[in-house]
């Protein structure tokens, strides 16, 4: 199969044959986008339909691209991803990203849900408690990053950014990561895919490759995220990432 025929099968099962550009005046710009978005970048790598599918989220809610939204749910829930974990994804975005930034999203996904008749209260995921969200946040920042290396940046940190610490374990890593549905790979690679959408973020965005490669994340899974990400973020933000990628986990020397 060739790529025009790929794209063309991939934009009828998953974007429902709509045009991803629909004004009539752009058709060869449409015909570039789609045969790079369904051709080429859809078609490749080792993520699942479903990874795909909510990464692509991630990188629109990140970018804030919030108008194509309701229309990417909607492929995302066609290429076999549930509401939870559509709801899930963008959660997990947003100590990263921001609040309004996700509420924003959040408006364009229940807009697609009530298009597809949606409309279920979905179950609650949190697991931890106002007395237990620190504690249990702190445990998990510790199994991804080492508990050697947080209890030293928490113990190096001045007494002015002590309620930094605090809010990072409790809010982000409590609040968020031992919620339900996704599991911590899949939380880290969202993670992972959301900083280097924002770009200007290296710093973090090398920390979090590294935590998906302590949390069973390969590097070839790492690639063929931010390869899902290109397409909305652009190459520059994209090439930062797989510097940060390089930078935790080199390619083999295969010569």
């Amino acid at each position: 199969m060739n790529r025009t025929e790929t794209a063309s099968n991939i934009k009828k099962d998953f974007f429902r044959g709509k045009d991803l550009i629909t004004n009539d005046t752009d058709s060869e710009f449409r015909e570039i986008v789609e045969g790079f978005l369904y051709g080429d970048v859809i078609d490749r790598g080792v993520l699942t339909d479903v990874q795909k599918a909510l990464i692509t989220l991630t990188a629109l809610a990140a970018s804030q691209t919030v108008s194509p939204l309701s229309r990417y749910t909607l492929s995302a829930l066609d290429m076999g991803a549930n509401p939870e974990e559509i709801k899930e994804t963008l959660y997990q975005c947003t100590p990263y990203i921001g609040i309004e930034k996700v509420q924003q999203a959040l408006t364009e996904v229940n807009k697609a849900f009530r298009e597809a008749n949606i409309s279920y209260t979905l179950p609650k995921q949190a697991s931890v408690t106002e007395e237990t969200r620190f504690e249990k946040g702190l445990s998990v920042q510790q199994k991804i990053f080492g508990a050697e290396n947080i209890n030293m940046m928490r113990d190096a940190a001045p007494a002015e950014l002590k309620h930094i610490q605090d809010y990072l374990s409790a809010y982000c890593f409590g609040d968020f990561y031992t919620r339900g549905v996704l599991d911590l790979k899949m939380r880290e690679l969202i993670t992972f895919c959301a900083i280097c959408s924002l770009g200007g973020c290296e710093p973090q965005a090398k920390a979090h490759a590294g935590a998906n490669i302590s949390v069973g994340n390969t590097r070839e899974i790492l690639i063929d995220a931010i390869t899902q990400c290109l397409p909305f973020i652009g190459f520059p933000r994209t090439l930062n990432a797989i510097t940060c990628i390089n930078q935790v986990c080199p390619a083999e020397n295969k010569s």
